[in-house]
C-alpha cells in the first residue's frame, strides 16, 4: 500500500499560499507571495530533499502543475531539485484541465478520492503532494493522508489559503519527528491517529 504524504512549506499562521514569489498565485488579492525566501534555510532545504527519498511520484491539484509545469523543465539544472521533479511522475486531479503536457505526468480520470484510492492500492512508493491545498482538503475529508510533512516558518502574513482551512476534520496527530532549524523553522512530520481526545484541566 502506498503512503500520501502532504508536504507543505506553511507560515506561523498556517498561510500555504504563494511561498515562491510575488507572481506564484495572487488569487483573492494575496498580496504577501513569495514570504519563504526571506526567513528560509539551509537547513530546510536538506529536511524537505529527505522528503523525497522514498517517493517515486507528486500528486499534484490543477494550479500547482500549472506554476510547476511553467518553471520546472527549463530550470537551472544545477538545481538538484530540478531533475528530480523533472523526473519524477507526475499526478494531476484537475476538473478543467484535459491533458497534461509536462514529461511523466497524468491527469487522473473521475473522481478523484476514487482515483486516489487506486493509486494508494498500486505498487510503488509514496506519493508526495506538494501545495495543492484544494487538492489536500479533498483529500483530508476523505481520510486519504497518511502523513504530514511541514515546514512551519518563523512569519506571520495574517490573510491567504491555509492547509488547514475552516471545516477541516477534527484529526489528532502523532509526532513522527520535529525540529528546529537554526533560522526558526519548526520541521514537522506528523501522522493521523484518529480522533482528537477532550479533556479539561
Amino acid at each position: 500500500m502506498r503512503r500520501i504524504i502532504v508536504c507543505t512549506f506553511l507560515t506561523l499562521d498556517g498561510v500555504m499560499q504563494a511561498p515562491g514569489g510575488p507572481d506564484e498565485d495572487a488569487e483573492g488579492g494575496f498580496e504577501h507571495g513569495g514570504w519563504q525566501r526571506p526567513v528560509d534555510d539551509e537547513e530546510v532545504g536538506t529536511a524537505v530533499a529527505g522528503w523525497y527519498e522514498r517517493s517515486d511520484a507528486m500528486l499534484l491539484g490543477r494550479k500547482t502543475y500549472e506554476i510547476f509545469a511553467s518553471y520546472w523543465p527549463t530550470a537551472d539544472p544545477a538545481d538538484p531539485f530540478t531533475d528530480r521533479r523533472n523526473g519524477i511522475h507526475k499526478y494531476v486531479a484537475s476538473r478543467t484541465l484535459t491533458s497534461v503536457a509536462w514529461r511523466n505526468s497524468t491527469l487522473l480520470e473521475g473522481d478523484v478520492a476514487e482515483a486516489v484510492r487506486r493509486l494508494k492500492a498500486s505498487d510503488g512508493g509514496d506519493i508526495n503532494v506538494v501545495g495543492s491545498g484544494d487538492l489536500a482538503q479533498t483529500l483530508m475529508r476523505h481520510g486519504l493522508v497518511d502523513e504530514y510533512r511541514l515546514t512551519i516558518h518563523p512569519v506571520i502574513v495574517g490573510t491567504g489559503k491555509r492547509l488547514f482551512a475552516d471545516g477541516a476534520i477534527p484529526t489528532a496527530l502523532a509526532p513522527v519527528g520535529v525540529s528546529t532549524t537554526k533560522g526558526g523553522t519548526v520541521v514537522g512530520v506528523y501522522r493521523p491517529a484518529g480522533e482528537p481526545d477532550h479533556d479539561s484541566y
